[in-house]
């Protein structure tokens, strides 16, 4: 009877542990280093975040490391193919938390290597984030629905130690 009541707490246990699971939250951003070339490195932080209607974004912003070439920041939102597709050429909005609206340039303006990607210039923007928050990112998606990604804070952080510490 005692050996039962043990093997029942344990079910509960591992269930509880598999529940905990699927309600997670998405995972932070991690920055990870790639060999583009010889001599030249390409840092990144990469995240997956859901829309309201738990579609599933790549955001991937990038630091090329190219010796005597200016250094350019790039956001890249991959959306699942065949169910989206970026609108090109048109800039993308990014909303912050206290308000501020900026814009970034479409760097796939002339050409995309696929509909359901696109890739903005955050050269300039990341500068413009003088304080740690959320932001929320306007897609300039086909559609009549608009796409709203919200990033948080921390992926923001991580965001701006890509530009202040890496180098």
């Amino acid at each position: 009877m005692f050996t039962n009541f043990l093997q029942r707490c344990f079910t509960i246990i591992i269930l509880i542990f598999i529940a905990i699971g699927f309600n997670a939250q998405e995972s932070i951003a991690m920055l990870r280093q790639h060999h583009d070339a010889p001599g030249v490195l390409r840092y990144h932080s990469q995240v997956g975040i859901k829309d309201k209607q738990e579609y599933t974004w790549q955001v991937l912003l990038f630091k090329k490391i190219n010796p005597g070439v200016k250094q350019e920041l790039d956001l890249r939102i991959v959306g699942f193919p065949g169910v989206f597709e970026f609108y090109h050429p048109h800039f993308l909005e990014i909303i912050t938390a206290s308000g501020k609206l900026l814009n970034a340039s479409d760097v796939y303006a002339n050409s995309s290597p696929a509909p359901n990607v696109g890739e903005y210039s955050f050269t300039d923007v990341l500068p413009k984030l003088t304080e740690v928050e959320s932001l929320k990112l306007n897609l300039p998606v086909l559609g009549k629905e608009q796409k709203v990604l919200e990033i948080p804070k921390e992926v923001v952080v991580e965001w701006q130690m890509l530009v202040t510490e890496v180098d």
